[in-house]
């Protein structure tokens, strides 16, 4: 716990660099977007609360940069209903106000009169942005720096582990795991964590020949920093040793936007996964992290990342290109959670732009408030049951207890 106050700087400024990054790049989705479409925008603000900087275009769009530093947003013309999904009522007075001040021509001009299939774009390009944000940044970094794919090849089997019960013999090489196609020893963790007490079919290689292996992970808890424990399933095999098993590989530009795809599909996958177990109680939702758990990952990405740096310049360099990676993977997570049929979510306006479409008229203010009532609980309630993990992982509540005592 102490050791996370003192690193409190460090985290907190790559907490805000990487929250806000995200969250900006998944609002001039929807910025981009609405101006295809000839949408009237009246502000863009990186940044909350007053602003520090404001400048206006010539399109008429306020740009502004605002004190607090936690993502942004994009304002429509007309956009005052906070779940941005007017009823009739107030669509046919939004409509009188605008052909009064501005004529009937500027109806096309305002978001909420725009065809249903055009606000669903809108909608809908937030996420899209996440995702090709995190498709672009893996790309640069298999172009720039490329990776270290440590092939996988069984270095060793644990006695008496789920590997040493089921077969595997060292130097097997694995081909596929729950059907999946195993291209490193990292691609095999990432399936074998997420699937404890659940049978794994492995196929492998072994003296040239193809041998299936059913093996099942047992829950084991791994202790992180700050007294942070994880519980993770594992199976008991090493690592390859051999040298030869290590390769470096640079990407060229369309191998690196294949492989920025990939990464940023497997990452989605990894989390609709994950929290389908979860939904189906066969994980604990204690392991849900909060803004703590990403505020430490930044900071702990960032100091790994100036690990052995030479002087000031290699220290930016190497934080910068890690929490480069971190921004990436947040923001494939950003981009799924705003896709979720939750009101007050991107989700949700997709959710009401479909009744929209089938019943042919918007849903109706009563619906609609208590939809956004209920998403917005639904949102706190998962932001304070993540946050109450946080604190109890990083043992907040212990060491509050000893400063009382």
């Amino acid at each position: 716990m102490m050791g996370f106050i003192q690193s409190a700087p460090i985290y907190i400024l790559s907490f805000l660099l990487v929250l806000t990054t995200v969250v900006t790049i998944h609002e001039l989705g929807h910025f981009w977007a609405a101006k295809m479409f000839g949408v009237a925008i009246d502000r863009f603000s990186i940044g909350f609360g007053r602003a520090i900087a404001s400048w206006t275009d010539r399109s008429g769009v306020e740009w502004r940069i605002g004190w607090m530093p936690l993502g942004g947003y994009v304002r429509f013309s007309g956009d005052e209903n906070v779940a941005s999904v007017p009823d009739q009522d107030d669509l046919e007075t939004l409509r009188k106000h605008i052909i009064a001040s501005e004529g009937p021509e500027a109806l096309t001009r305002y978001f909420h009169f725009k065809p249903l299939w055009q606000r669903a774009i809108i909608a809908v390009a937030g996420p899209l942005a996440n995702f090709a944000l995190a498709i672009a940044v893996f790309a640069i970094l298999l172009m720039s720096v490329g990776e270290m794919v440590v092939l996988p090849r069984v270095g060793g089997v644990v006695p008496d582990s789920p590997a040493s019960r089921a077969g595997f013999q060292t130097n097997d090489l694995i081909l596929t795991a729950a059907g999946q196609t195993i291209e490193s020893f990292t691609d095999l963790q990432q399936i074998v964590s997420l699937r404890s007490e659940v049978a794994i079919p492995f196929v492998v290689v072994r003296d040239g020949q193809r041998v299936a292996i059913t093996a099942t992970p047992e829950r084991t808890v791994t202790p992180q920093a700050f007294g942070r424990d994880q519980e993770i399933g594992r199976i008991g095999l090493e690592a390859p040793h051999s040298r030869k098993d290590y390769i470096y590989k640079r990407y060229g530009p369309v191998q690196a936007v294949a492989g920025g795809v990939d990464r940023t599909w497997k990452i989605l996958g990894t989390t609709v996964y994950y929290l389908g177990r979860i939904v189906t109680g066969h994980e604990n939702g204690d392991q849900l992290g909060g803004p703590l758990s990403i505020a430490q990952a930044s900071g702990e990405v960032a100091k790994m990342g100036a690990e052995g740096a030479m002087g000031v310049g290699q220290v930016i360099l190497g934080s910068g290109i890690a929490l480069f990676g971190l921004i990436a993977i947040l923001s494939v997570g950003i981009g799924f959670m705003n896709l979720l049929p939750i009101p007050v979510l991107d989700g949700g306006h997709l959710l009401f732009y479909a009744y929209e479409a089938i019943a042919r008229r918007p849903v109706a203010a009563r619906v609609q408030a208590v939809g956004y009532r209920i998403g917005l609980v639904l949102l706190l309630g998962l932001m304070l049951f993540a946050t109450r993990n946080d604190l109890q992982q990083f043992q907040v509540f212990k060491f509050i207890g000893g400063l009382l005592s």
